[in-house]
């Protein structure tokens, strides 16, 4: 039996629906914030929808980074938008933030009588191995896509010279990127380089 295509509209609602869906699970499961988030939504937003490619994924989080506030809003703006417009983009944060809000007053009520128990300390303490790996996926993912377009040496150097500025010296993140996304656009172009 053979499925009819779906019409335009058809397809509107199925995408609003989806971008609602996902972002949802990224508001209720992201847990810890900003590190937690990111893996979620690069599995429904690359894996699961197919909304970006792993490498347009990559750049709205290099660019969502150098942005103020919730790094999983930015991104769930910009995806929806991309996929609906407006329209998805507020969809898309909506779904990301009103599972926060309801989390975040259902638990400041309760914590007070609840944060000594073992088991929400329990379960604190086991969502942190959790995230960790999903981190280290993603930084594994983030390191093979440099050495992609830089090669293992130049990649490396780059990993040891954001550590010294971020940890050491204790230079913001989003000054650091912005700096290189400045140095990308005003490098000058070699004749060779122009096609």
């Amino acid at each position: 039996m053979s499925q009819e295509p779906l019409n335009d509209k058809e397809k509107s609602s199925s995408t609003l629906l989806n971008l609602f869906i996902g972002f949802l699970r990224v508001g209720f499961f992201g847990f810890g914030g900003g590190p937690a988030s990111i893996p979620l939504v690069y599995k429904e937003a690359v894996d699961k929808y197919k909304w970006s490619s792993a490498d347009e994924f990559g750049d709205i989080l290099a660019i969502g980074n150098t942005l103020p506030g919730p790094i999983a809003v930015k991104m769930a703006g910009y995806i929806g938008y991309s996929q609906m417009g407006v329209l998805g983009a507020t969809v898309a944060i909506l779904a990301t933030t009103i599972p926060v809000v309801v989390i975040m007053i259902a638990i400041l009520t309760s914590l007070r009588e609840m944060k000594d128990q073992p088991w929400v300390q329990g379960v604190t303490a086991a969502v942190i191995p959790v995230v960790a790996i999903m981190m280290a996926k993603l930084t594994w993912q983030f390191t093979s896509k440099a050495k992609d377009g830089l090669g293992w040496t130049l990649t490396f150097i780059l990993i040891g010279a954001s550590a010294l500025l971020l940890e050491v010296i204790g230079i913001h993140p989003a000054i650091l990127i912005a700096s290189l996304i400045a140095f990308a656009l005003l490098k000058p172009v070699k004749e060779g380089d122009k096609e």
